[in-house]
């Protein structure tokens, strides 16, 4: 539990101190001529200003640069941006993604960003109980812009809000038609991408506008075998089957497995999807002092994965003189070879291609309402209300094509063992037999309701003290529902058991601006949430700006965070996962074993200390010229986290018994019960420094603009482990240096823009034979080109290529998925993209 501690009640008194001690004078909300003064959100306050520079350091992308740059879909954007790390699921996730797609500010993990569409949060979204928004559920197409709050905001929106927010504002005051329509490929001639939308909005004559839209995608995959550069997989599962590791020969011997088999051929690189979305927004003016709005939005989604045939894993009974059927006899050749039965079984692996690969599957629903009633009331200086309400529910039905019951196979064995050992392909009468169609259900629901009242309180030497209030009640459930053969560990798929739960939270805040002087001002803000699951839990946080002279401004914020667990992780069941990792005892035949994966009902929030310091300087000499440096920390402890399986793999290995307890393995390697524990022991360290350099100029008769972001990585640490300067295939890359650089040229009708993006080298990490090997993953330039030409006031196209050199990822050596990490490295390659914008 969360608890005020000195330093938050110095604030908090503080705070009432410096409001009750200035002056008494007032400054009237409106200008002379009777005129409300123009006030703006500014993500990371509720505080409405007139200045768009605060203390925290906020990143905001127009739609014009989203669509210049050829994204079409939020996860594409967000994951180029240099302040993400780590290994955020998305297009190019095949294995476990279900299809979702998901950001990872800092590489702190997708459910420490918390995600709002216009200032409100989304409802968790994917295959059910699920821990993060699904950013595949919001079109592109009605994107205004996207804006990134890169530090702590738990104490203004929440939880969730550890490493940031998210904020993607969407279009309203849209006036008249516009037809988008998008397409890209590879050089390769594959991985095709499409994506049509129109918008329609109008005015009303009595202070009404209503902007209504629709847009579908249609995203081709591609195959990880199709690209060259990829390794061919070596898997122990080989579709002729081994027995104890052994495999029969045309003669009737048996030998050592000679061979593995490569699953790139069937495995995707580039998941396919389709995607429909319908939203609305609109806003009705109620008089002069009232305006009631509303959003709407629900998007489809139908995704697949695909993988390589099923690859069974199963022990069969030895027949013996007291066991006589539903057994295999081990014959002559068989115990020749040295195939004998271990504890009355032994191992047969077979990979099943007569029933095809694995096709993965994801239909899913997501519904979103929302309608906020806001007034302006003539008290005191003018004090502005709203009262929203949010309701979000996502339901989605998700499966697993050819899929293998491990009983039905079995028997099938028992029952005809010399077809299935001797006969080369599993017997035609057998295909169908043993397999079927596994099918999930699972969503997630939301109701949220809030309350907030902001103004000014009056005026003191350095201008208006600010200030909002405001209460939020807030629901959450979710559930999974696996396939019965999956709950009932028949499958030769992880076994999984079904999750159902849900919370609620009743949330009460506060924030307050003072101009102490004309100079320095000080935003406070507090908060308390009331969760049934754990209890209380109070946030603060602390920003200051004080602008040394017109040019230079110094900004800096401290905070405190939580992140409350959530449905999966207090209730989820148990379920089975095959994790890339090294056996350093040798024992397992593949880098994936599976690990049991268990969540705790009694799980408490994680809670985390943030600080950014830094400056924005303008100089007044070189018009059009910004610069940013903002140096961040964060330190989180009692994080929810599974215990790192391979540190602890390497410590029992090393004799530490602690450590072999920990993970349920035994000191001479037996990782049948491997287990990987949700807990609150984890910690996790991050720290760096984000530079941004803008200039706007003119030169040559043309209008240029060079834009470069880049973030240094300072340290990353987990649960005790560095891993700044680090690739893997689980946790994707910590790269010490990425940098964006634009440039972009114009003249009237059209523009130039190149783009270039660029992650360091890496260390990438392993173990061998319980030997530590260092390999270093190089770095990349990806270099991007795009013009635009505006043929009319109405008709414009823009043409461009994305890694343009055609740059191949970095290996990896216990890569995801084809010897890479997809979430770090681009493994589609060279592609050519347009979009043509029709408005009437």
């Amino acid at each position: 539990m969360l608890k005020v501690n000195k330093l938050s009640s110095a604030v908090k008194w503080s705070l009432f101190a410096a409001v009750a001690t200035g002056s008494v004078s007032t400054m009237s909300a409106y200008a002379a001529d009777g005129d409300k003064v123009e006030r703006i959100e500014v993500t990371g306050s509720r505080i409405q200003r007139q200045d768009m520079e605060t203390a925290s350091p906020v990143t905001s992308i127009s739609a014009e640069a989203i669509t210049a740059q050829g994204y079409t879909s939020v996860d594409q954007l967000l994951q180029d941006q240099t302040s993400m790390a780590g290994a955020a699921l998305g297009a190019t996730s095949n294995n476990g993604s279900g299809g979702t797609a998901q950001v990872d500010l800092r590489g702190m993990g997708a459910q420490r960003t918390l995600v709002l569409l216009n200032g409100r949060r989304m409802v968790s979204s994917g295959t059910g109980a699920d821990s993060a928004v699904d950013l595949t559920t919001i079109p592109v197409a009605m994107i205004q812009r996207v804006e990134i709050l890169k530090d702590g905001a738990s104490a203004v929106y929440g939880s969730d809000a550890i490493a940031g927010v998210v904020n993607i504002i969407t279009k309203k005051d849209f006036e008249g038609f516009q037809l988008d329509a998008k397409s890209s490929t590879t050089d390769k001639g594959d991985g095709q991408t499409y994506e049509l939308s129109g918008l329609y909005g109008f005015n009303t004559d009595n202070g009404g506008n209503y902007t209504i839209g629709a847009a579908f995608s249609k995203r081709n995959g591609v195959i990880q075998g199709d690209r060259n550069w990829v390794t061919p997989g070596a898997s122990s599962f080989i579709p002729e089957g081994t027995l104890g590791g052994m495999r029969a020969a045309a003669d009737g011997t048996w030998y050592d497995r000679d061979y593995g088999y490569d699953y790139t051929q069937d495995s995707y690189f580039q998941t396919p999807s389709k995607r429909y979305s319908l939203f609305a927004n609109m806003t009705q003016e109620l008089g002069n002092d009232m305006v009631l709005s509303g959003e709407l939005l629900y998007t489809k989604r139908k995704s697949n994965q695909q993988m390589a045939a099923q690859p069974a894993n199963i022990d069969l009974a030895v027949c013996t003189d007291t066991l006589t059927s539903n057994c295999i006899t081990l014959d002559s050749a068989m115990t020749a070879a040295g195939i004998t039965a271990d504890d009355g079984v032994v191992n047969y692996r077979r990979r099943t291609n007569e029933v095809g690969p694995r096709i993965y599957s994801q239909d899913t629903d997501t519904y979103r309402a929302s309608v906020d009633l806001q007034g302006y009331a003539n008290v005191g200086n003018g004090m502005n209300w709203d009262v929203s309400y949010t309701y979000g529910k996502n339901e989605a039905t998700s499966g697993t094509a050819n899929s293998i019951n491990a009983t039905w196979m079995a028997n099938a064995i028992y029952a005809n063992q010399d077809a299935w050992f001797y006969g080369g392909a599993i017997p035609a009468e057998d295909v169908d037999a043993i397999s079927y169609m596994e099918t999930n259900k699972g969503g997630n629901e939301q109701h949220d309701v809030q309350a907030n009242l902001s103004g000014d309180l009056f005026q003191v030497s350095g201008g208006a003290v600010s200030f909002a209030i405001g209460a939020e009640y807030r629901y959450e459930e979710g559930y999974f529902n696996p396939d019965p053969i999956i709950v009932a560990g028949e499958s030769t798929a992880a076994q999984q058991d079904p999750t159902k739960g849900h919370y609620d939270v009743l949330s009460f805040y506060q924030e307050v601006s003072v101009p102490f002087t004309e100079k320095l001002t000080g935003d406070f803000a507090f908060r308390y949430d009331e969760y049934d699951t754990f209890g209380k839990a109070t946030t603060w946080k602390v920003g200051l700006t004080y602008r040394v002279t017109d040019d230079l401004m110094l900004r800096g914020v401290t905070a405190t965070g939580f992140r409350a667990p959530n449905v999966s992780e207090l209730f989820g069941g148990n379920s089975g996962s095959y994790d890339y990792l090294t056996d350093p005892w040798g024992n397992e035949q593949d880098a994936q074993i599976l690990t049991n994966y268990s969540s705790d009902p009694d799980l408490k929030p994680e809670e985390s200390e943030s600080f950014t310091a830094g400056l924005v300087y303008s100089p007044s000499f070189l018009d059009g010229f910004s610069a940013t440096v903002d140096y961040w920390k964060f330190n989180i402890t009692d994080a929810i986290t599974r215990v790192d399986v391979q540190d602890n793999l390497n410590a029992c290995f090393g004799g530490d018994s602690a450590a072999c307890s920990v993970i349920n393995v035994t000191a001479d390697g037996d990782l049948t019960n491997l287990t990987a524990a949700l807990t609150n022991v984890g910690t996790v360290k991050t720290s760096g420094v984000d530079i941004n350099v803008n200039y706007k100029f003119e030169a040559l008769g043309l209008d240029w603009a060079i834009n470069n972001d880049a973030t240094y990585l300072i340290g990353y640490e987990q649960d005790g482990v560095d891993y700044e300067g680090t690739v893997d295939g689980n946790f994707g890359g910590y790269a010490k240096w990425r940098n964006n650089l634009s440039i972009t040229v114009s003249q009237d009708d059209w523009s130039v823009m190149y783009y270039n993006r660029y992650i360091d080298s890496m260390d990438d990490e392993y173990n061998e034979d319980g030997v530590d090997y260092v390999d270093t993953a190089d770095s990349v330039f990806y270099h991007n080109i795009v013009g635009t030409y505006h043929f009319t006031d109405n008709l414009s196209l823009s043409a461009g290529v994305k890694n343009f050199t055609d740059e191949k990822p970095s290996w990896v050596s216990n890569g995801s998925d084809g010897g890479t990490s997809p979430e770090v490295y681009d493994v589609v390659g060279r592609q050519i993209y347009g979009n043509v914008t029709y408005k009437f």
